[in-house]
C-alpha cells in the first residue's frame, strides 16, 4: 500500500464524445467525492484546455440527482477538446502551466478521460510530474467509439455506438424493401483506420438481415471488385445493402473517399466524409439502378437513446476503478477490460495498463475476422461484439423525451 496521498483531483473529458462518456465521469466524481484522501472535486471544461485556462468547475457542489444523470446523458458534460500538447523535451511551456494549477488547487489527482491521443496526453503529463518531482497520480479512462484503443479488449463508447449502427441499419433494411423498385444503399459508418463500427452493421442479422456486403478498413478496398460485386448482388436480389467504413483505402494508401479537406483536426488526422455520396454516384454510372448514400455521422455516438446498459455500467466502473486504484498508490496507467475466454457466458474485469503501450498505438479488427472475400465480418466477431450491446439503458424521461444532466458548473475558487 503506498503512502496516504491527500490533495484535490481534477476530472477532464477529451477527443470525440460517446454516449457513454458522462458514465464514467460519474463514476470518477462519485468515487473521488466518497474518498476520504480526495479533498475537493474538479472538472476540467474542454480537456487539457480547460486546466491550461484554469477553467474548473467544483463538482462537489451539484446536485446528486444531476450528477446521476450523467449516466444516460450523451456528449461532453464537461466539454471536449482536440489539443495535442507538445514533446515536453522540445517545449514544455503547456506542461510548466499545467504544474502551476496543480499547484494552485494542489491537486494530486488527475484522471483523463479519451481515446488514442488522449492517453499520449496522460502519458506525456504523468513523466512530466514525476520528473518535477510533483507528487501526483495519474490515470487515463479509456473511451472511443472506434474500439481501437490497445491493451483492453474493448472501449466504452463501442458497445452503445455498434448497438445504435446495427439497429440504423436494420432499420434501414427494411425500409429498402418496401417499393417494387430495386435500390442500391451504401450506408457510410464511421471509423478512420480501425472497422470495429463498420463490421458491427452485420449484426443487423439479428433483427432482419444483415447487408449484403460490409467493407473495413483493415483490408485494401478494390473498386472494380465493389463494382462487380454490387452488381451481381443487384441482379440476383433487386436490391443491395451496403455498409463502409469512412476509412476504406486503395493499395496505395489513399482514402476512396473524395472529401477530403484542407485541414485537419487538433492531431493532424485529415476529416473524412462523404465517402458514401462517392460510392452510390459510381455506383449509379455503372448500374443506372436508383441508388441512395447514408452517413450516419454524429448519431453514431450520440445516441444515448441506444445505448447498451453494458456500456453505461462499465463506463461507470471505469471511472470508479480509476479512483480507487489512483487513492491505491497506482499511477501511469489506463483502466482496462479483460474478457475471460473460459467462461461460457460474457465475463470481465478490470485492470490496469502501461500509459506507454496504450499512447498512439491502434488496435484492429483481425484479418481471420473478416472473411476471405474482405467484403464482409465472419462468426468470431458477432462472439466479439454481441455482448458489448446488450441491455437497455434505464432513462429517465420527462414528457416523454430523455431528461438530460444540467449541471451548474461553478467555478472552482
Amino acid at each position: 500500500m503506498a503512502d496516504r496521498l491527500i490533495g484535490a483531483c481534477v476530472f477532464a473529458q477529451s477527443g470525440g464524445p460517446t454516449a457513454v462518456i458522462n458514465a464514467s465521469a460519474y463514476g470518477v466524481i462519485k468515487a473521488a467525492l466518497a474518498a476520504p484522501e480526495i479533498t475537493n472535486v474538479y472538472g476540467a471544461a474542454h480537456g487539457i484546455t480547460g486546466i491550461l485556462k484554469d477553467v474548473l468547475y467544483d463538482m462537489g457542489q451539484e446536485d446528486a440527482f444531476e450528477l446521476e444523470l450523467l449516466l444516460n446523458t450523451p456528449s461532453s458534460e464537461l466539454g471536449s477538446c482536440r489539443y495535442k500538447i507538445a514533446d515536453p523535451n522540445k517545449d514544455d511551456k503547456d506542461y510548466q502551466r499545467i504544474l502551476e494549477i496543480f499547484r494552485k488547487y494542489n491537486i494530486r489527482y488527475f484522471f483523463y478521460n479519451g481515446g488514442n491521443d488522449s492517453m499520449d496526453t496522460c502519458n506525456k503529463v504523468s513523466q512530466f510530474l514525476t520528473k518535477s518531482g510533483y507528487e501526483c497520480r495519474v490515470i487515463g479512462i479509456p473511451k472511443t467509439i472506434d474500439n481501437d484503443l490497445v491493451g483492453t479488449d474493448h472501449c466504452p463508447g463501442y458497445g452503445s455506438a455498434a448497438k445504435y449502427i446495427a439497429t440504423s441499419v436494420a432499420e434501414v433494411c427494411k425500409d429498402t424493401c418496401v417499393y417494387d423498385v430495386g435500390t442500391i444503399t451504401v450506408v457510410e459508418i464511421m471509423g478512420r483506420h480501425a472497422g470495429w463500427l463498420a463490421g458491427a452493421s452485420a449484426l443487423a442479422a439479428i433483427s432482419c438481415a444483415p447487408p449484403d456486403l460490409v467493407y473495413l478498413p483493415e483490408v485494401d478496398f478494390d473498386i472494380e471488385q465493389f463494382i462487380c460485386d454490387v452488381s451481381r448482388i443487384y441482379g440476383h436480389k433487386n436490391n443491395c445493402l451496403i455498409g463502409v467504413s469512412e476509412g476504406i483505402h486503395y493499395s496505395d494508401g489513399t482514402f476512396v473517399s473524395e472529401a477530403k479537406v484542407s485541414n485537419t483536426d487538433g492531431f493532424g488526422h485529415v476529416q473524412l466524409g462523404g465517402l458514401a455520396a462517392t460510392l452510390a454516384g459510381l455506383i449509379k454510372l455503372h448500374t443506372g439502378s436508383k441508388v441512395r448514400g447514408i452517413e450516419l455521422s454524429l448519431l453514431q455516438r450520440c445516441g444515448a437513446h441506444l445505448a447498451s446498459q453494458t456500456d453505461i455500467d462499465e463506463a461507470c466502473l471505469a471511472g470508479k476503478y480509476a479512483v480507487e486504484n489512483a487513492v491505491a498508490g497506482e499511477s501511469g496507467k489506463m483502466v482496462a477490460f479483460e474478457r475471460d475466454p473460459a467462461s461460457r457466458s460474457y465475463v470481465c474485469r478490470l485492470l490496469l495498463q502501461p500509459l506507454s503501450i496504450v499512447a498512439n498505438a491502434e488496435k484492429k479488427v483481425p484479418r481471420d475476422w473478416i472473411n476471405a472475400e474482405g467484403n464482409n465480418v465472419t462468426s468470431e466477431f458477432f462472439d466479439y461484439a454481441l455482448p458489448l450491446i446488450q441491455g437497455e439503458n434505464k432513462r429517465i424521461l420527462d414528457n416523454g423525451l430523455p431528461r438530460f444532466a444540467r449541471l451548474k458548473k461553478i467555478p472552482a475558487q
